[in-house]
Order: structure tokens, then sequence, then C-alpha cells
């Protein structure tokens, strides 16, 4: 049973989202947040497996919440649902350390598997808005600087399909190749980039036209 936390400040949005997962299987909201604040206490009492974490909110944002989380070295994986009206919140959130982030018009079967990629270590970013973000990458604060190597062709795909939000068993199994395989491929993918993780890796590629 994944377990998942809720912060969103809008009541409604919170009660239809839990409402939608409810009927999934294999998903369980155990509590829910109204700012970046009660979602860093729920985190503290509930330790879910995944935060459902959105940006906009009065008083304490998501952004507060993915920052505390970092600088408390507590290692939750966090997928952000925005509307998407400021690329620049969602670049900084990506780079704070959120796992992903899907738009919150995405169908019950896109969240539900959003949730299982994330929550079992995986990163999502969400194809419909990645030319979005791409931009946004090119055109608002450069990433940090930091020298960065060719990758060969396997490595490219690998690189696609963790953009994608595969796990490393999907990745090998699209690509018929062995867990252990992969694993090497995304460390050396990481090391290459310069990139802290596969999300961090996955926006340097964009800002740098790797991903086609």
């Amino acid at each position: 049973m994944i377990r998942a936390l809720l912060v969103d400040d809008q009541t409604l949005v919170r009660q239809g989202i839990r409402g939608l997962l409810e009927l999934v299987e294999g998903i369980d909201i155990v509590a829910e947040a109204a700012d970046g604040q009660e979602g860093l206490d729920a985190v503290i009492r509930h330790r879910p497996d995944i935060v459902l974490l959105d940006l906009r909110m009065p008083r304490f944002d998501g952004l507060y919440l993915l920052n505390a989380l970092r600088d408390g070295a507590i290692d939750v994986p966090v997928l952000v649902l925005t509307t998407f009206d400021d690329d620049e919140l969602v670049l900084q959130a990506l780079r704070a350390g959120a796992r992903g982030y899907l738009l919150k018009d995405v169908t019950l079967d896109q969240l539900a598997g959003a949730v299982r990629t994330v929550a079992g270590g995986g990163t999502l970013i969400q194809p419909a808005i990645t030319e979005r973000l791409l931009r946004a990458v090119r055109s608002g604060a450069p990433l940090d600087e930091a020298p960065t190597a060719p990758l060969t062709d396997r490595e490219l795909d690998v690189l696609r399909l963790v953009a994608s939000g595969y796990t490393n068993r999907e990745i090998g199994e699209a690509l018929f190749l062995a867990e252990g395989t992969v694993k090497n491929h995304v460390s050396t993918v990481l090391v290459k980039l310069s990139a802290r993780d596969r999300t961090n890796a996955v926006l340097r590629a964009l800002h740098d036209g790797l991903l086609g």
C-alpha cells in the first residue's frame, strides 16, 4: 500500500483528488494539509511514502515545504500537482528536490501511474508540458555551471526513458537490459551531466538539447 500525503490549500481540490485516488487499489491518502508548514508537520507525523504537493498556497507554499524537507534531510518523494501558471516556480521546485510534476487536468490513470512511479523511486516529467519546460529552462535562470561529458547512444536511450518516468526495471524491459546494467548507465549519466539526481539530469539534458 502506498501511503500518500495530499498538500493543497483548496479544500474542494483536496476532496476531489482524495475521492479519485480512493478508487485506486494500492493507494491510501493518510493525511491532508492546507499549506507547506502543515505539510511538513504531517510528513513528520505520518511518514508517508509520497507527498502530492500544490505549489501555489498562502503563507507557506510548496517551495517552502520542499526546501524544509531538503534542509532537514527528510527523504520523501514529492510529486507536484500544478496548474503550471508559473514556469520558474516549477523549475525551482524541481531543483529543490521534487521528483516529478503533473498538470491538475490529468486523468485518474495518469495520476495513479505517476504516484506509483515517484513513490517507487522514479522521476516523472509529463510529456505534454516538456516543451514548455524546455523553453522555461532556456529562458530562465541558468542551471549551475558544471562540465559535462558526451553521452553514448545507449546512455541517451536510458536518459529518454528516465525523462518519461520509467523505473530502472521498466527501462531494462524496454531496452532488453539487466536492471543492474540500467543502474550502471543511470549512474554514468549522472556523473557525465554533473547531476545530483535523476530529475536534475533530465533538467540539464533539456537545457542542453539532448532529448530532442
